[in-house]
């Protein structure tokens, strides 16, 4: 895992860095300090339609692709010579899911060890709006198995939830990757097996992560503003 920035360029950029090393411990991440300020919106493309719903840019699209292979390349290693069953967490979790699992398939076909997977899915609503609901629904998902793949963790109530949904299946082993985790005020003490990003309790959107069905179509995670808020509220 790489120590000190993930990309030594941004180091002459005129905003403040976002990143430090990452956390000891025994899941290695990339954690955005609360303070972070974000990009610039002018800085990249994206969808007209949501000009002036946005805040800034969290994490931009090329920095998820890069974190999201070395998650690959880690899992691979873990997995050994066991197959995969991926659960992908619909919706807003199928983007991250899609990649990780081509970017896994990518790792075996170029190495000497195949490792064969099957992707199934479930899906999870527990937000209305920005807030988070009480009861959760999880639909689909009959052959449940090893590695989960989520968007975002929070405070790790649903992915508890669903956990103990899977294990009554009584799988092999179980493993859990999340591009991101939020720093919250509500903290169980969960943690998935693999995660990408620490991050400030934000609503964030983008690649593939909603607010009311908006925002799915955002290729970066970008900071939803109050105006983005009130226009596609239900």
């Amino acid at each position: 895992m790489t120590q000190g920035p993930l990309c030594q360029q941004w180091s002459h950029c005129p905003l403040q860095h976002p990143l430090h090393p990452p956390s000891e411990g025994p899941v290695p991440c990339v954690p955005i300090s609360d303070n972070w300020p974000g990009y610039s919106l002018d800085l990249f493309t994206y969808p007209q339609h949501y000009y002036g719903d946005l805040e800034y840019v969290l994490i931009p699209h090329g920095i998820i692709v890069d974190r999201t292979e070395r998650l690959a390349k880690d899992i691979m290693q873990d997995i050994g010579d066991n197959d995969i069953v991926v659960l992908c967490v619909l919706k807003g979790g199928y983007k991250f899911c899609a990649d990780l699992v081509e970017h896994i398939k990518n790792l075996s076909r170029n190495s000497e060890r195949f490792i064969s997977m099957k992707v199934d899915f479930v899906r999870l609503k527990s937000y209305h709006n920005d807030q988070s609901m009480q009861d959760m629904q999880i639909i689909g998902g009959d052959d449940l198995s090893k590695l989960t793949g989520k968007d975002i963790v929070g405070t790790g109530r649903t992915m508890k939830v669903l956990l103990n949904n899977i294990e009554k299946y009584k799988p092999k082993m179980i493993k859990v990757a999340s591009l991101l985790v939020k720093r919250t005020s509500r903290p169980d003490g969960y943690r998935p097996d693999y995660y990408g990003f620490e991050i400030p309790d934000l609503f964030v959107v983008g690649y593939a992560l909603d607010y009311n069905e908006h925002f799915r179509d955002l290729n970066h995670i970008c900071v939803i503003n109050d105006h983005g808020k009130a226009k596609y509220r239900v």
